[in-house]
């Protein structure tokens, strides 16, 4: 992991974190580039067993050797411990694409993350897998809605907040449709190593799937022969919940909430495809044409008109949009 291309907030490691340890156990870690102006990430590392590298800076140019001793790192490990079967490079880097081709040809799965801004395209489509920063959460504005008759108390929060990892666990097995719960339950444990079923007052993990099923209704849970399987139901609004629309009269708002939520993250650009993404993920029937504009590239215009953003273009010819 190079720090300052994660953009070096805790949310945003612990995002990264959550996602790998959704796949696996994480039998090595290694962060490079680490600096003071990075402490506040220290608790982060040292719980998770991250071996910290020290970025040492020299020349006219400042250049450090993080990215050469990432590369030397990852192969001696690659050809040493044949524990590891997969690796995640935190960086867009396309002078990573020969680390990646070799990782692969050894039968490793490499999944690439990074910032749109950093990421060059070589990299990306070398990867067996990428995903964006900015699409991996954390990077949405908080919503001031409260689900009907839910109260305030920090129990409630705390079961909604294990509903929605529990969700996201499911979703994130793409190679199958549903889950032993036994299985499931040894993903909620990398991810969350306090976990007891016990404190949301269930004697079994099958007693509280059951109750996260008929509270929210997001998972489907079945006993067949005492083989407990879990699937995600895909419904994701609470019964009589309004879908949210963009109209012309409140669209920039959303937009402007989007972009500051990005900012909030530590993220200077993005490529306008997450935000849209984005946009979509929270207004599922946005249109263009339904908010006055032709193209997506006209909002993107509009907005920098209004000065939300200013439209930029990398070296690859690519539109990135600045925040400010």
């Amino acid at each position: 992991m190079d720090l300052e291309n994660c953009g070096a907030k805790a949310a945003t490691l612990n995002s990264i974190l959550e996602k790998v340890k959704m796949r696996g156990d994480i039998l090595l870690g290694r962060v490079y580039g680490y600096t003071d102006r990075f402490s506040d990430l220290k608790e982060i590392l040292l719980s998770n067993t991250f071996t910290v590298v020290p970025s040492i800076r020299y020349g006219i140019a400042q250049k450090n050797n993080a990215d050469i001793q990432l590369v030397v790192d990852a192969l001696e490990v690659a050809y040493t411990n044949g524990l590891i079967d997969s690796f995640c490079i935190v960086s867009g880097d396309s002078d990573y694409t020969p680390l990646v081709g070799r990782l692969k040809a050894m039968g490793k799965f490499v999944l690439g993350i990074s910032r749109s801004e950093a990421a060059s395209t070589i990299f990306i489509n070398a990867c067996n897998e990428f995903q964006f920063l900015e699409s991996m959460g954390g990077t949405s504005p908080s919503r001031k809605k409260k689900a009907k008759g839910e109260n305030s108390g920090d129990d409630a929060m705390d079961l909604s907040e294990l509903n929605k990892l529990l969700v996201a666990a499911l979703e994130e097995q793409t190679d199958k449709e549903e889950m032993y719960a036994s299985e499931l339950k040894g993903v909620l444990m990398r991810l969350r190593p306090d976990f007891n079923e016990k404190t949301y007052g269930c004697a079994t993990f099958y007693k509280l799937l059951t109750k996260l099923s008929a509270k929210y209704g997001d998972l489907h849970v079945t006993n067949d022969n005492f083989n407990v399987m879990v699937s995600a139901s895909g419904k994701s609004d609470a019964p009589g919940d309004a879908v949210p629309q963009l109209t012309r009269d409140n669209w920039e708002e959303a937009f402007s909430a989007q972009l500051k939520a990005y900012k909030d993250g530590g993220f200077d650009r993005v490529n306008p495809s997450i935000l849209k993404a984005d946009i979509l993920t929270n207004y599922p029937d946005f249109n263009e044409r339904a908010i006055g504009f032709k193209r997506f590239s006209d909002v993107m215009k509009q907005l920098e008109k209004d000065g939300l953003l200013v439209v930029e273009m990398d070296e690859q010819k690519t539109m990135l949009i600045k925040l400010l």
